[in-house]
Order: structure tokens, then C-alpha cells, then sequence
């Protein structure tokens, strides 16, 4: 699941990347446009309420390309992107 805040007066919106805690099979992170698609940078923490989230700031207006990567190095997508593409999920910010 995805969730996006209000923009902000500085132009930057929240977004929070969610996915339950039973899809996780060890560490998964999220990696894409906003973080140089570097492995590790943003991990989902889990939480009390049965899932795993991180979230990151990103500039409203623009659109926002990501996967998810798994121990292994197993690459997937979020289906509540906005698209698939050939690139990974993308979320219009």
C-alpha cells in the first residue's frame, strides 16, 4: 500500500511505502528514483500493526519510479502503483 501526504509549502510530499508483515521473507527494501536506487537505503521497518513501512520525501509533481528488493535479490512491485512499467512501479508524486 502507498500513501502519499499533502505537499508541503517547500514543494516535497511524504510518501509511505507499506506492505504486510507476512509478505516479508527477511529484510526488504525500497529503492528507486529517490534514493539512486541504492540497495539498503530505505528498509521497511515492521510495526505494531502487522505490517512493515518507510517512508521517504520526494518533490510533489513529479513521478517517483521504485521496487522492492528482497534478501536473495528478488526485485518486485507494488500493484497499488499508479503503473507497472518495464522500470518498476511508478507513483506520481
Amino acid at each position: 500500500m502507498l500513501k502519499l501526504s499533502k505537499p508541503t509549502r517547500s514543494g516535497t510530499r511524504s510518501l509511505t511505502f507499506t506492505l504486510p508483515q507476512d509478505q516479508l521473507k527477511g529484510t526488504v527494501s525500497v529503492v528507486g528514483t529517490f534514493n539512486d536506487w541504492t540497495p539498503g537505503a530505505h528498509t521497511l521497518r515492521k510495526r505494531s500493526n502487522g505490517t512493515a513501512s518507510v517512508q521517504v520525501k520526494v518533490p510533489a509533481g513529479t513521478d517517483v519510479t521504485f521496487r522492492y528488493l528482497a534478501d536473495g535479490g528478488r526485485w518486485f512491485d507494488d500493484h497499488s502503483a499508479d503503473t507497472i512499467t518495464s522500470q518498476g512501479s511508478v507513483v506520481h508524486a
